[in-house]
Order: C-alpha cells, then structure tokens, then sequence
C-alpha cells in the first residue's frame, strides 16, 4: 500500500511544476486567453441557469404531485363518506 502512496506522490505537481505549467499555457492560449475567459464565464452563467431551471421544474412537478396526492385523498373520503363528522355512532 506505501508504494501506491508513493507512486501518486511523484505525479503530484508541486509549487515549480504549477508555475512551468501555468507559464507555458500562457505562450501557448497568450492571445486567446480573454476569449477562453469569456466563454468559460458564458458556459459557466448557462450552466447556472440551468440548474436554476431544473429546480423550477423539480418544485413544480413536487407541487403536481402533492395537490394531486391531496385530490385523491378528498375523492376518497367524499366516495367512502368519512368526513370525521360522519363517525358520531
């Protein structure tokens, strides 16, 4: 199991490694950086939006379920006549 942890260990990039990465992205992406910015704030905001959306539609269809949860209750005790006042015997 330690030759596991240490093999992770070696791919594991430290301080040096993250700044050589980060300044060869920089030659590499230099031009188009505001743009890939921009459009990962664009997917990011779209993103958003729909999970905003998703939990609308979960509430709404919660909200179907419960008023229609509560109707066959209603229907149930109309047609079987336990209204909690008909059981005075």
């Amino acid at each position: 199991m330690t030759e596991y942890n240490q093999c992770l260990a070696i791919w594991t990039p430290g301080p040096l490694e993250i700044i050589i990465i980060a300044v060869i992205a920089l030659l590499l992406f230099g031009r188009r950086l505001p743009e890939i910015a921009r459009n990962l704030g664009r997917s990011l905001t779209e993103f958003k939006k729909g999970l905003h959306e998703a939990n609308q539609a979960k509430d709404e269809v919660e909200n179907d379920v419960q008023k229609a949860k509560d109707d066959i209750v209603k229907d149930i005790k109309d047609a079987t006549g336990s209204d909690n006042h008909g059981d005075k015997d």
